[in-house]
């Protein structure tokens, strides 16, 4: 390896360069407390979003191995631009790409889900069900979300 030239040292009359770094401060003290900012939908918003949405069911009651059953479909639509008024939120596409995000993680969304197409089945087939078991997907398109729900139930 060839030698490499060293570095004079500036003398103490002259300032010294810009483009060196100066010596690390040492904390002294620690936080005690970290902050995060976390967003979420709070309950009574979900209350307001589901009770305003748009919800379609299509599907039959079939019978299979002795056994009856709903195969169909749910679809529930939240218009964030109809719900200009009651959210504080832009009413645009941005906040219904939050609102979907926000929405697949949420933890009651399963449950709110379950209750609703329980009904659906109930309201399509005229019984009430054993068992339903749903597969949802969401998507957005302009300032509407889209919750699409393949449903199987099991009938008495």
């Amino acid at each position: 390896m060839p030698d490499e030239p060293l570095q004079k040292p500036v003398p103490a009359s002259q300032p010294a360069p810009a483009h060196e770094l100066r010596p690390m401060v040492r904390a002294r003290r620690i936080p005690l407390i970290e902050r995060e900012i976390r967003e979420h939908l709070s309950h009574a918003a979900l209350d307001a979003v589901f009770a305003q949405a748009e919800v379609i069911s299509e599907g039959e009651a079939t019978r299979a191995g002795g056994q009856s059953q709903f195969l169909g479909s749910t679809m529930l639509t939240f218009d964030v631009a109809a719900m200009a008024d009651l959210v504080r939120e832009p009413a645009d596409e941005g906040t219904a790409r939050r609102l979907a995000a926000l929405l697949a993680s949420d933890r009651s969304l399963d449950g709110r889900i379950q209750t609703i197409v329980r009904h659906e089945v109930e309201r399509v087939t005229g019984l009430s069900p054993r068992r339903v078991r749903g597969e949802t997907r969401i998507r957005t398109q302009g300032t509407r979300v889209y919750l699409d729900v393949d449903v199987e139930a099991v009938l008495p």
